[in-house]
């Protein structure tokens, strides 16, 4: 494996520190530095960019952030045993990187940057990232303080991100980032990249914030897409019963006899407009 710093080999890293990863803040590290800058490139252009990376870790996917360029990195870590191994890499790239100890499900990103392009780029923890995902996705203002997200979830995850209508894996998550964003699976990572290697492929998922999104209720969109997907093997007049039936239903004028995987982003935004 080429290095891509000064800095020592991910795996001595990890020794020296007695940083072993846990299943109960969802650690899977990856060690390979050349994949780590794989998935830095995927954002495009860090130049210029502040950069909010979740759960670095030993600090592989920061070393390949910030040896591409980027302006900062905010690093949020809640394993307060990675802290001196991010300090090195701070040694290592002066004013470059910051390391907020905390949980990030509670971290006011927008509070963040004060200013500048800002893109976020993390190997998400397997426990928290879904839940992450649908906070950026439904901030308080639109269009988002972020440019984009780059980030790794398990495969299937990533699927039902990318999925649209009539695809099986076509769900609430689907919905909300085909309304709000552009996503594309970029690429897929093996389990032996990670240490310890979780039982799943993974894969980097790219999304960029659509500009100017069918006007809708994030809140009633929810709603909306957690009544149809709840009981999907049904008809949507069963379904939606409990948020207007048939009349909700004929209001958007949409068949009661379709099924939720059926119905595009757009039919669903017309639903939720006609709660």
């Amino acid at each position: 494996m080429a290095a891509i710093d000064g800095l020592p080999p991910l795996r001595d890293v990890i020794a020296r520190h007695g940083l072993d990863a846990r299943k109960a803040l969802g650690q899977n590290f990856l060690l390979d530095l050349n994949l780590t800058q794989k998935i830095a490139r995927t954002a495009g252009p860090l130049e210029d960019v502040t950069v909010i990376e979740v759960g670095p870790g030993p600090g592989g996917l920061t070393r390949a952030i910030l040896s591409l360029g980027a302006k900062k990195v905010i690093a949020i870590e809640r394993d307060a045993r990675c802290l001196p191994a991010l300090a090195e890499v701070s040694d290592f790239y002066p004013g470059r990187l910051d390391v907020i100890e905390g949980d990030a499900l509670k971290t006011p990103f927008e509070e963040l940057v004060a200013q500048g392009p800002v893109k976020i780029i993390a190997n998400l923890p397997y426990n928290v990232g879904t839940q992450l995902l649908v906070n950026w996705l439904l901030p308080k203002t639109w269009p988002p303080f972020y440019q984009s997200m780059t980030l790794m979830f398990q495969r299937e995850v990533g699927l039902r991100i990318v999925a649209e209508a009539d695809d099986d894996h076509y769900g609430r998550l689907g919905v909300l980032c085909g309304w709000r964003t552009e996503a594309r699976m970029a690429f897929d990572v093996p389990p032996q990249a990670f240490s310890p290697p979780p039982k799943v492929t993974s894969s980097v998922v790219h999304l960029e914030p659509r500009e100017n999104p069918i006007p809708c209720s994030a809140a009633d969109l929810e709603k909306v897409t957690m009544a149809a997907f709840g009981q999907r093997r049904k008809m949507l007049r069963q379904s939606v019963k409990s948020i207007g039936g048939e009349a909700l239903l004929a209001r958007a004028e949409i068949d009661p006899k379709r099924r939720a995987e059926t119905l595009s982003v757009e039919e669903f935004c017309r639903l939720a407009n006609c709660l």
